[in-house]
């Protein structure tokens, strides 16, 4: 059935450490941020526990007059015998008891403890497991913001100004919880026209992060563009973005889609610039959620400028791009000592040239012992094949065709820029896909 997480205030609370050894230590650590008076007692104690504040030490062994006044007892004596005898004596006068490595003689279980200021949280599994414990306790940890606990102190701080400030009662949750997630995208304190704006309830201006989401798993996010998403109040988002990234939003965030794929466009350029716009002066939170990296080909430049022009504070946070990943996830580094020595990322869709390539493969052709990354090309694959050819590659050059893991149809197809584009065609190939043309387009290191 598992154990009920009761949260008790141990402040000045009298607590029994029977044992002085390392494990005695450690809960000795754990318990005295949360103010209790601590007896520990053992024949040797470890001299670190000397001089602790409110910790007093008794050299002898256990004894039952040591329970007179205890709130609680932990028995870590390292001797199961004395453990068992302590436990029994605890539960016959009502005194909670955590006996270490023993679920069934524990009257209640140590959690593995996240803290950060007033903020606990705790992790149980009832004893089926401590590792797992600490496992997800450190997946916890690593989404808390070392500073939660500063923000906590900040916020509780401004409860009473609130009251102040605010004399309708009915208004004061909603306050609350625009003050926390303000603070959350600030990242700390509130500068006072923000406060005051929230307090009167006034509008404010919102703020616009460009994110990028990576190339396929949701969890190749960063960390810190998955922050601003579990925090935003409107994302806007493309395809080929794993819904466990959108379910990571708030419930109650608008969700707004404006993909764009060859073929059925869904919103303008023009039009998604607008969008943003819009819903920072709405006050709003935005994130604008791009697949690979928001300025690699992903327009992020062009949204930049539009926010810019309009006033709205944007920021961006880098993603992984798919010209580097799709290749990798493939097997296919794209760059590599004595086979590649640099990498040039080029869109195979120029809206500017007459056949829509880019008018400097000539170029690019020149570069030789380097990769060359083509995006957005693949309807475009058996003429960007000839002219890199009559530009001066060699017909045997090794070329590949890949799709990430999040498209239609995920494929890596291999040949040479003589047959590439007749065994993507054999393949099936479908857009979006990456081309990589170079020797390292020949290696596969999943092998």
């Amino acid at each position: 059935m598992g154990y009920f997480p009761f949260f008790v205030d141990l402040e000045g609370r009298e607590g029994l450490i029977i044992g002085g050894g390392t494990v005695a230590a450690r809960k000795v650590r754990k318990l005295l941020p949360y103010g209790p008076r601590l007896t520990v007692a053992a024949p040797e104690i470890l001299p670190e526990l000397a001089g602790l504040p409110d910790v007093t030490l008794v050299h002898r062994a256990f004894s039952p007059d040591m329970l007179e006044g205890k709130f609680f007892v932990i028995a870590a004596t390292g001797d199961a015998g004395v453990n068992r005898a302590a436990a029994t004596l605890c539960r016959e006068r009502g005194v909670l008891v955590n006996v270490v490595d023993d679920k069934d003689g524990c009257g209640f279980l140590f959690p593995a403890l996240v803290k950060r200021g007033e903020l606990s949280v705790g992790v149980c599994t009832a004893g089926a497991s401590p590792s797992a414990a600490v496992w997800l306790k450190r997946r916890i940890a690593a989404q808390v913001p070392e500073d939660f606990g500063q923000l906590l102190s900040y916020l509780g701080e401004l409860r009473p100004v609130v009251r102040e400030r605010v004399p309708e009662e009915a208004r004061h949750a909603g306050i609350y919880s625009r003050l926390f997630a303000a603070c959350l995208e600030r990242g700390g304190p509130l500068e006072e026209e923000t406060l005051t704006a929230i307090l009167e309830d006034t509008p404010r201006s919102g703020r616009v992060y460009l994110v990028g989401a990576g190339c396929g798993a949701a969890d190749l996010i960063t960390v810190r563009g998955l922050r601003l998403l579990e925090r935003c109040g409107a994302v806007v988002y493309d395809d080929l973005l794993a819904q466990k990234l959108l379910d990571a939003a708030p419930e109650g965030a608008e969700r707004l889609y404006v993909g764009k794929r060859q073929g059925r466009h869904s919103m303008a350029q023009e039009d998604i610039n607008a969008l943003l716009i819009e819903k920072a002066q709405e006050g709003k939170m935005v994130v604008r959620l791009k697949g690979g990296d928001p300025f690699v080909f992903g327009r992020g430049g062009e949204e930049a400028l539009a926010l810019q022009a309009a006033g709205v504070e944007w920021e961006y946070v880098p993603g992984v791009s798919s010209a580097v990943a799709v290749p990798g996830a493939a097997g296919i580094p794209v760059t590599h000592r004595r086979v590649s020595r640099s990498l040039h990322a080029v869109t195979a869709h120029t809206a500017d040239a007459p056949d829509g390539l880019p008018e400097e493969l000539e170029d690019l052709a020149r570069l030789s012992g380097g990769t060359l990354v083509f995006l957005m090309g693949l309807s475009r694959l058996e003429d960007l094949a000839r002219q890199l050819v009559e530009a001066g590659l060699p017909l045997q050059t090794p070329a590949a065709v890949v799709s990430g893991e999040n498209a239609p149809r995920p494929m890596a197809v291999r040949g040479t820029l003589e047959d590439i584009a007749c065994k993507a065609r054999a393949a099936g190939a479908e857009a979006p896909a990456v081309i990589i043309v170079g020797g390292t387009a020949g290696m596969d290191l999943r092998r």
